[in-house]
């Protein structure tokens, strides 16, 4: 018999069916676990539900939605000041300023839903659109008007599950890609991934090593991140404020909270010269592949001490040492991370304005929305 999905929306963790976890297979970030991160930690501009899709009585499908105030945001980014930059701020804060996405605006990836072994794709995602023209409802009941709607992150592949009739109105798009390191079964330590560079990129990996001198790595435990709560959120927002676009800006308690909840599972690496925290990077081990997290850096020394390319080594040591398949570097900094030999992997997403007259033009709007990233891709292997 040819069963309805029907869906349920969730405000809060205690609310969700006992069994949910175990539908977190493909991915941590759907886990009970870090949708308390997010419940207890998420930006202050974020709203965030949790979906349940439902054959019958049973949970076959788990999905999460952010809904983003961008008119409470002090800054977009700062780095690039120029004209477009100011059109497309004007464009945010009267068009786009509340924005719902369907998945998870602080990570790369298909973050968006998992569903059970067997479940029937096509209809859960039909189900979802249902979940999403609620959630609009809910909001709308609220006094707060949807401007942009979005699924967000899909490879390829993912993406053509959504050529369905309710997404006929949608704008296909991409954005940076999503830069992934495989890590090659040949490798058994730090020294096999050098050996495998071309001469060039030895050399680099060398130069970076020698500028390191005289800096100290830290893993940090929660009572040392905690006691230094205040100099990590400097770090961090040091870094966020001067990236070229951002839509939200973490909470101070963000990276204790993971802590807390994660605890083994979430790394957290402070960088020192003697006792002064001078950056840091976080980790997530999700599964066999790692996926790399926030950071924060005093900008002056990470150029004197070439810091992030430096962090970037001691991610790829660290994942090959403990047997991870992969890492997910993410997006922005494309090119130094394609020169430690993240590859790019293009991402693909779903965007609808809510304004009938606005929405055929979304493929220009777009352009505005989101910052071009002109770069040069390397191959650092032999």
């Amino acid at each position: 018999m040819n069963t309805a999905y029907s869906f349920k929306i969730y405000n809060s963790t205690t609310e969700l069916p006992s069994n949910w976890s175990d539908l977190a297979t493909s991915t941590i970030f759907l886990s009970l676990n870090y949708l308390q991160v997010l419940e207890q930690s998420s930006p202050s501009n974020m709203i965030c539900h949790f979906i349940g899709l439902f054959e019958n009585e049973n949970l076959i499908g788990i999905a999460v939605s952010q809904f983003l105030d961008l008119n409470k945001l002090e800054s977009f980014g700062e780095r690039d000041k120029c004209i477009k930059t100011t059109v497309r701020n004007i464009v945010f804060r009267n068009f786009a300023s509340q924005v719902l996405v369907v998945g998870n605006n602080m990570l790369t990836g298909q973050n968006s839903y998992s569903l059970l072994e067997g479940t029937n794709e096509q209809k859960a995602v039909q189900t979802l659109h249902a979940a999403t023209v609620e959630l609009k409802k809910i909001f709308k009941s609220k006094g707060i008007t949807i401007h942009i709607t979005t699924y967000k992150d899909f490879s390829k592949e993912e993406i053509q599950k959504f050529s369905l009739p309710e997404f006929k109105n949608e704008y296909q798009f991409s954005t940076q890609p999503n830069m992934i390191f495989s890590i090659s079964e040949n490798w058994k330590s730090e020294q096999n991934y050098i050996d495998s560079l071309s001469k060039k990129y030895r050399d680099q990996y060398k130069r970076a090593r020698k500028k390191a001198n005289g800096i100290e790595k830290r893993k940090l435990s929660l009572e040392e991140i905690i006691a230094r709560e205040d100099v990590i959120y400097n770090l961090y927002f040091h870094v966020a404020k001067n990236a070229p676009f951002n839509t939200f800006f973490l909470p101070k308690n963000h990276f204790r909270v993971f802590k807390e909840i994660f605890q083994d599972k979430f790394l957290f690496y402070g960088y020192f010269i003697g006792d002064k925290l001078i950056g840091f990077n976080t980790l997530i081990k999700n599964g066999d592949i790692m996926d790399t997290y926030f950071l924060g850096y005093d900008d002056m020394i990470q150029r004197e001490h070439m810091l992030y390319l430096n962090m970037l080594y001691d991610m790829v040591a660290y994942s090959i040492n403990k047997n991870f398949n992969e890492i997910i570097f993410a997006r922005t900094a494309l090119e130094i991370k394609s020169s430690v030999g993240a590859k790019p992997v293009k991402m693909y997403g779903l965007i609808s304005h809510s304004n009938s007259l606005v929405n055929p033009y979304m493929s220009k709007i777009f352009k505005y929305l989101e910052p071009e990233s002109i770069w040069q891709e390397r191959n650092p292997f032999k």
